[in-house]
């Protein structure tokens, strides 16, 4: 599959089948995310997979939607904010660092035929709380990661001439 194939391949998930992601899989995707770029280098992120019960669960209290539920299991995307550069006019990139890496990751899941779903709406404060996270790291984005049980709607796209000037 080409990149444009892989890219109109990737959506949104909204149901998952109820097994799991092989172990070689993970491990693939998430060597896809330790070589994403990140502004000088800097790489500040931390990943936590959660894919036992009880973490499942304390995470599932953050983000409380029937369909979330169905995931096999979850990444958790945090920015390491003392680690993050800061442009000279006070700029700070992790917010940046941390989308390309979970975008590496939501590619590498769909050319491994896996689904995701980037979930933001959800409560960083009891994230960070239930789970223990040091004063610098901000859980910014929980991914859901396994097998679609539901199918690709179609996405409307703005034109080419809408986005390019």
């Amino acid at each position: 599959m080409n990149f444009l194939e892989l890219v109109k391949n990737r959506y949104s998930c909204r149901a998952y089948k109820s097994f799991g992601v092989e172990k070689e899989k993970l491990d693939y995707i998430m060597e896809c995310v330790r070589f994403a770029p990140s502004a000088v280098n800097k790489q500040p992120w931390r990943f936590h997979i959660v894919d036992n019960e009880e973490d499942k669960t304390k995470l599932q209290q953050c983000y409380n939607r029937d369909w979330f539920k169905t995931a096999p299991m979850y990444i958790v995307a945090s920015i390491l904010h003392d680690e993050e550069w800061v442009r000279s006019d006070g700029k700070h990139h992790g917010n940046i660092d941390i989308a390309i890496a979970v975008e590496h990751l939501c590619l590498a899941a769909t050319e491994q035929g896996l689904a995701t779903c980037w979930v933001c709406n959800f409560d960083a404060a009891l994230c960070k709380e239930l789970f223990a996270l040091p004063e610098n790291e901000e859980p910014a984005v929980i991914i859901p990661l396994g097998y679609a049980a539901d199918e690709m709607k179609p996405k409307n796209r703005k034109t080419m001439d809408e986005i390019v000037k």
